[in-house]
């Protein structure tokens, strides 16, 4: 398949650099060389996939086999997602950049549900600043804040809806980037904006009704 298939497949395709232009062009194929490509691409992926697995994986308590494991689970799910979205690169940037996002994602949300389906882990001094004081509470105490903390957790899991908790451990637990996540997922970046909005002021509201937080309508009178 030459370049002028390649430009029709994806219409921005003439100001690609050279080799976006070759990835697409394989992947965007059939046969050996579709094959091929796709070894090397998941080969990639599963190098950064390890790489940001093994970032996140102390704090988390996870090494060895199981931590391999969620670096494979992220670089399969990129792969597909990637495959399944060929038509929205547009060239921003290099093929390789685009596509390394979608495992880092992978590998984010893979963290995000160990993370909430293993209570035992402790977060780390970052991670307390991330949490709690995002919700504008002042640390002071430090036993305060380990109650602030749970009962934050204990709202995620009861007030959220699945979506709204999946953006929310994302964005905030894992500091994924808001654009890549709408580049992960079918919701624009309006849509996730406002289902982060939603949540925010659910779990206020939460800490605000259990006395963690002062209540909005005594604020503003």
């Amino acid at each position: 398949m030459g370049d002028h298939t390649v430009q029709k497949a994806f219409p921005d395709a003439a100001r690609l650099d050279a080799e976006s232009a070759e990835w697409l062009r394989a992947l965007a194929g059939t046969g050996p060389r579709r094959e091929a490509a796709l070894a090397r691409l998941h080969e990639r992926l599963l190098r950064v996939a390890r790489r940001e697995a093994a970032r996140r994986g102390p704090r988390l308590a996870i090494s060895g086999p199981e931590l391999d494991d969620v670096a494979h689970q992220a670089a399969a799910d990129a792969l597909l997602a990637i495959t399944a979205k060929l038509g929205q690169f547009r060239g921003e940037s290099r093929f390789t950049t685009w596509a390394y996002r979608f495992v880092i994602f992978e590998v984010s949300a893979k963290v995000g549900r160990h993370f909430w389906h293993h209570p035992v882990v402790r977060l780390t001094a970052e991670d307390w600043d991330r949490l709690p004081a995002r919700f504008g509470f002042d640390p002071a105490d430090q036993a305060e804040w380990r109650d602030v903390l749970a009962a934050l957790r204990r709202a995620v899991d009861t007030e959220l809806t699945p979506r709204q908790r999946e953006v929310f451990v994302a964005i905030v637990l894992n500091g994924v980037p808001l654009d890549t996540l709408v580049l992960s997922s079918a919701s624009s970046r309006n849509a996730i904006y406002k289902m982060l909005f939603d949540a925010r002021r659910k779990l206020r509201s939460a800490l605000a009704a259990n006395g963690y937080l002062p209540d909005d309508s005594s604020r503003r009178s």
